[in-house]
C-alpha cells in the first residue's frame, strides 16, 4: 500500500435518500450519485491466487466466479447461486459445510469449524463506469455495512486494510478521487474475512440457528458519489418544546462538512424547512471535518409556532417535515441534501414506582411491542419490511425493539411514517458483553459503531430509546465511553445501561426489567406475578413461549415425513440454549386441551395456547398502565421457519399469537382480569369517552347464561378503568365462557372479547421459578371443548377494488343453536389455493353465538391474485369446513 495523504476515512453514513449534486450558476442539478448494486461476483480466495491489485484491474478475468447483487452475505449469494440447497427447509442447514457447530449452540462464540469454506476470505469484485461528469469533483466511495474484516481495491490501488476495515456496524466513507477514472471503466475488489469469536460482530443468541458464513460479506449498500470540495452529511434536527405546552417548537438543526480537498474552503452553509430559510459562512481547513450548527436562540425562524407535531400512530398524526440542505463554494454547489423529519420529542422518566416511562410531545405512552427480526441471511426485501410494518399496526402495537439488528434505512422510513416507535441497541450474549476480555482494538470498534449507528438512525422521528447494553451493563469506562459519544453525536431521545433491572454506578437504576418468562406460562401469571414478568415495569423482552404455526406453515418448513410425532426436525426449527425443544409447552397443551392425535390437532389446539397467552399478557400490562409502562414481546417475527416466539410465521401467515394481539391492544378495549374477574375498559388514545356501555356474560359449556350485567361508563384519556366484578359462580360447568362487549354512547359496538375459562385454575410453583419460566403444578381443564358439537357456517363474500388493494367482505353467520368456536377465515386465490399472504384480517379466531352473523373484511394486494378469483375459506375448533367465491362487484 503506497502512502498517500488524500486517504479520508470517515465512519459516517451518505444516507441513501440524498440528493448529491454539484450545481453550477444556470446548471440544472445532476445527481452525481452511483449505487452499485448489479453486476458483482464472488469467490472463495482458496481458489484465487491472484493479490488485490491484480483482481481490482480491468483486465482480470473472473471466470468460475459466482454472480451476485450487493447487499449480499456470502451464504446468500451462494444459496442464490443453488450451490446449496434451501437452508430453511428442514434439515438443509446443517448440510452446508461449516454447519456442523453443535445444534443449539451459539455459533458466533464458537470458532469456524475445521471443514468451513468461510474459514478463509472471500472475494467480491465489481466493474463500473463512472461518470464522466464526475471528472474535477471529489469522488467518495461508500460502504453502508461489511462484516467484519475487509481490505478494498480500486484500480490496483489498495484503498483500506483489514486495520481500518474492521467491525459489523461500521460505516465507511473513503475520498477515491486519486483512484476513480472518471469516464473509464472502474474495477473494484473487497477482501472479506469473517467475524471470530472474540470480535464485535453479529449474533443470533437462542433465536434461530447461525448461517455458518456468520454473515460475512458486504451485508450493506455500496455506493459511489460526487462532490464539490466539501461533502455535507448526516443532518439532523432536533426539537425542543416549553413542555407541557405544544405551541411552539425549538428547532436545532445540524450537519457535517468534511472537505476532501488539501486547500482550505470557504463557503456558505444554506438550509430550508418549507419556505423557512437559514445560513451561515464556515471555513474549512485541509482535509477538515465538522459540525455546523444552527441554533435557534441565534435564528429566531427556527422556532416554529403551532407546529404540525410527529405522534405515535395512536395518538395523532405523522407529520414530516422537509429539510433542504446545501454547501455552496465560489457560487457552486459543493454538496446538498434532502431529508425528512419529525417535530416530535421524546423524553422519560423513573415513574413513583421507580419504572422507565416515556413521553411523547410530554404526553406518557404505555409501549406496546415486539422484538425485530431480520432475515437469517440478512437478506432484505423492501415491499415484504413494509408488510411486516403494515402487520405491527394492525396488532395495535406501537413499538419495535431492534436488539443489534440494525438494519437499513427503509425500515426507519416506514416506521416514520407508520408512527411505529423504535428502541434499538445493542444485542446480548457475545463478545459485546464480555467486557473483561476485550481488546485495545474492541474498545475502537465499539466507540465507532455506536457513532456510526446513532448518526444513521439520529434523525428519525420513530426513534424512541438506546440500549447500550442489553442482558448486562457494561463497566464503568465503557458505559462512559458510550455516554462521550451519544453526547457528542447529540442523540436527542433517552438511553440506559442495559434492558434489565442493573444498577450502574455512572447512570443509575435502568427503570427497565428483563426478568423472563420466555417459555410458557398460563393466562393468570400475568397479573398474579410480583417478582418476575407480571404486569409491571417496563419489561423489554419476554412472552408466553413457542408460537407454533398453522398446519399450511408447518408443511413449508419441513418434510411430510417428519411433520408427526415431534422429533428432532422440529427441535432444530425451535430455539437454543434452554429452548431447543417445546416440551413445557407441549405438555401444557397435553394437560389443558387433551393429547393430541396428530398434527393438525396438536397445530389447532396451539393456536389456542397462543391465542389465549399472547392476549393475557398485554392486556396484563394494559390494565395495570403506568404502574406497567411497557412490554416488548420476545419477539415480533423469526429470522427463518421457526417454532417460537414470533407473532407471525416466517412465511407472514397470521395465526393466534396475531389476533390474540391483535385483540388485546386495539385502543379502546374491554378485558377480564384473570386475578381478581374484574371487567376492565382500556382507553390508548388521548381523548375521553363518555356514556359508554360495559357488558359482561357467563355462559356454561352448553351455552346456558350463569350471570350477565350491564353498566354505564365514562372513560378518560389514555386510561384502564374498571367496570365491575364478575361474580365467583358456583355450579358452573368446569369449561365455561365469558362473553364482553363495549358499545359507545349511540349503542355501537366498540369492542368484544371472549374468554374460555375453567373451574380448575392453572396453579403455578412459584417457588420452583426460573430466569426463563415459572413451571405450574396443576392445570387449567378446557378438556370439554372437544366435545362441542360440529357447527356449519353460513357465508357469502363479496370484494372491490381499491387501487392496487382488493378488500373482500365476508359475511358469516352461524346457523346452528350450538357455539362456533375458535372461527378462521382465510383468502385463497382461486377454489384450490394457495392462501393470499400477506393479509390484513379486521378480526380472525373468533366466536359465533347461536343465529348471530359477522362481517368480517380482509385486504391485500391485488397482485397476489395473479388474476384468479378470491375464495374465502371458513374452518375452526368445531366448525365444518368449507369455501366460497368473493367475487369483485
Amino acid at each position: 500500500m503506497r502512502s498517500r495523504v488524500c486517504l479520508l476515512l470517515l465512519s459516517v453514513l451518505i444516507t441513501t435518500s440524498s440528493c448529491l449534486r454539484a450545481q453550477a450558476s444556470g446548471e440544472s442539478a445532476q445527481p452525481l450519485r452511483q449505487d452499485l448494486t448489479k453486476g458483482w461476483t464472488l469467490q472463495s480466495s482458496a481458489h484465487v491466487s491472484q493479490n488485490g491489485e491484480v483482481i481490482s484491474q480491468e483486465g482480470f478475468q473472473a471466470s468460475g466466479w459466482y454472480r451476485t447483487n450487493v447487499p449480499s452475505t456470502v451464504l446468500a449469494a451462494l444459496v442464490n447461486n443453488t450451490v446449496y440447497r434451501d437452508p430453511y427447509y428442514g434439515m438443509n442447514l446443517r448440510s452446508i459445510p461449516g454447519a456442523t457447530y453443535p445444534i443449539g449452540k451459539n455459533f458466533s462464540n464458537l470458532p469456524m469449524p475445521p471443514d468451513s469454506p468461510f474459514g478463509v476470505p472471500w472475494w467480491y469484485r465489481t466493474s463500473f463506469q463512472v461518470p464522466a461528469n464526475f471528472a474535477g469533483k471529489q469522488i467518495w466511495l461508500h460502504f453502508g455495512g461489511i462484516n467484519y474484516r475487509a481490505t478494498i481495491w480500486l484500480n490496483g490501488h489498495q484503498i483500506a486494510g483489514p486495520d481500518q476495515v474492521v467491525g459489523m456496524w461500521r460505516t465507511y466513507d473513503f475520498n477515491v478521487t486519486e483512484e476513480a477514472l472518471p469516464g473509464k471503466t472502474n474495477s473494484l475488489a473487497v477482501e472479506v474475512t469473517a467475524q471470530r469469536a472474540d470480535d464485535l460482530g453479529i449474533t443470533w443468541v437462542d433465536w434461530n440457528p447461525a448461517p455458518p458464513d456468520k454473515d460475512m460479506g458486504l451485508w450493506q449498500r455500496v455506493t459511489v458519489t460526487a462532490t464539490g470540495p466539501v461533502a455535507l452529511r448526516d443532518p439532523q434536527v432536533v426539537t425542543n418544546f416549553d413542555l407541557p405546552s405544544l405551541d411552539v417548537a425549538h428547532l436545532t438543526v445540524r450537519a457535517e462538512l468534511a472537505n476532501g480537498t488539501g486547500e482550505a474552503v470557504r463557503g456558505v452553509l444554506r438550509g430550508n424547512i418549507g419556505d423557512v430559510s437559514f445560513q451561515q459562512e464556515v471555513e474549512l481547513k485541509p482535509h477538515e471535518a465538522r459540525e455546523v450548527t444552527f441554533l435557534p436562540d441565534h435564528f429566531s425562524q427556527l422556532n416554529f409556532q403551532n407546529p404540525r407535531l410527529w405522534w405515535p400512530w395512536q395518538m395523532g398524526p405523522q407529520n414530516l417535515y422537509h429539510l433542504k440542505m446545501e454547501f455552496e463554494a465560489d457560487g457552486v454547489v459543493s454538496d446538498s441534501d434532502e431529508s425528512q423529519f419529525g417535530i416530535r420529542e421524546i423524553t422519560s422518566k423513573l415513574n413513583a414506582h421507580g419504572y422507565q416511562e416515556f413521553m411523547v410531545n410530554g404526553k406518557s405512552i404505555l409501549i406496546l411491542g415486539a422484538g425485530w427480526a431480520p432475515d437469517m441471511m440478512l437478506r432484505v426485501d423492501p415491499e415484504r419490511t413494509e408488510e411486516e410494518i403494515q402487520y405491527v399496526k394492525d396488532m395495535h402495537l406501537n413499538t419495535i425493539r431492534l436488539e443489534g439488528k440494525i438494519i437499513d434505512k427503509h425500515f426507519f422510513d416506514l416506521c416514520d411514517r407508520y408512527g411505529i416507535l423504535v428502541q434499538a441497541g445493542w444485542c446480548c450474549c457475545d463478545h459485546w458483553e464480555k467486557w473483561k476480555t476485550w481488546k485495545p482494538e474492541d474498545y475502537t470498534v465499539a466507540e465507532d459503531s455506536l457513532r456510526d449507528q446513532i448518526r444513521r438512525v439520529r434523525s428519525h422521528p420513530c426513534m424512541l430509546d438506546w440500549l447500550y447494553g442489553s442482558d448486562e451493563a457494561p463497566p464503568p469506562n465503557v458505559e462512559k465511553m458510550y455516554l462521550q459519544v451519544l453526547a457528542e453525536c447529540h442523540w436527542p431521545n433517552p438511553y440506559q445501561s442495559s434492558a434489565t433491572a442493573k444498577v450502574t454506578t455512572v447512570t443509575g437504576p435502568s427503570g427497565l426489567k428483563m426478568n423472563g418468562p420466555y417459555d410458557w406460562v398460563p393466562p393468570n401469571y400475568w397479573l398474579l406475578d410480583s417478582k418476575n414478568g407480571g404486569a409491571f415495569g417496563f419489561a423489554t423482552e419476554i412472552s408466553p413461549g413457542p408460537a407454533v404455526p398453522p398446519l399450511s406453515s408447518l408443511r413449508m418448513m419441513m418434510p411430510a415425513k417428519d411433520l408427526w410425532p415431534i422429533n428432532s426436525v422440529w427441535d432444530f426449527h425451535a430455539g437454543g440454549g434452554e429452548f431447543k425443544s417445546m416440551g413445557i409447552f407441549n405438555k401444557a397443551l397435553g394437560e389443558r386441551y387433551g393429547q393430541a392425535t396428530g398434527v393438525e390437532d396438536y397445530a389447532e389446539k396451539a393456536q389456542l395456547m397462543t391465542y389465549e397467552g399472547e392476549r393475557a399478557m398485554f392486556e396484563g400490562y394494559r390494565r395495570n398502565k403506568f404502574v406497567s409502562t411497557g412490554v416488548i414481546q420476545w419477539m415480533l417475527n423469526t429470522a427463518w421457519p421457526g417454532l417460537i416466539w414470533h407473532l407471525y410465521d416466517y412465511y407472514l401467515r397470521p395465526a393466534g399469537g396475531y389476533f390474540g394481539t391483535k385483540k388485546a391492544c386495539e385502543p379502546l378495549h374491554v378485558q377480564y382480569s384473570y386475578d381478581d374477574r374484574s371487567v376492565v375498559v382500556v382507553n390508548s388514545g388521548l381523548s375521553p369517552y363518555e356514556s359508554l356501555s360495559v357488558g359482561a356474560a357467563v355462559y356454561d359449556i352448553n351455552l346456558k347464561k350463569e350471570f350477565s350485567r350491564e353498566r354505564s361508563i365514562n372513560i378518560a384519556p389514555n386510561s384502564s378503568t374498571r367496570a365491575f366484578v364478575i361474580p365467583k359462580l358456583q355450579g358452573v360447568s368446569t369449561t365455561y365462557f365469558i362473553r364482553l362487549t363495549l358499545k359507545d354512547s349511540a349503542g355501537k359496538l366498540a369492542s368484544t372479547n371472549f374468554y374460555w375459562l375453567s373451574t380448575k385454575p392453572d396453579v403455578l410453583d412459584w417457588s420452583k421459578a426460573k430466569w426463563y419460566y415459572t413451571p405450574v403444578s396443576s392445570y387449567a381443564d378446557f378438556t370439554a371443548l372437544k366435545d362441542l358439537p360440529k357447527v356449519g357456517l353460513t357465508l357469502h363474500a363479496t370484494t372491490r377494488v381499491d387501487g392496487p388493494i382488493e378488500v373482500t367482505s365476508v359475511t358469516v353467520r352461524n346457523r346452528s343453536s350450538h357455539l362456533a368456536f375458535f372461527t378462521h377465515l382465510r383468502i385463497d386465490r382461486g377454489d384450490r389455493g394457495p392462501e393470499i399472504l400477506p393479509v390484513l384480517w379486521q378480526d380472525n379466531y373468533f366466536e359465533l353465538m347461536p343465529g348471530e352473523e359477522r362481517e368480517i373484511t380482509a385486504s391485500y394486494s391485488k397482485d397476489m391474485l395473479r388474476g384468479a378469483t378470491p375464495y374465502v375459506g371458513v374452518d375452526g375448533w368445531n366448525i365444518s369446513a368449507g369455501s366460497v367465491a368473493a367475487g369483485v362487484q
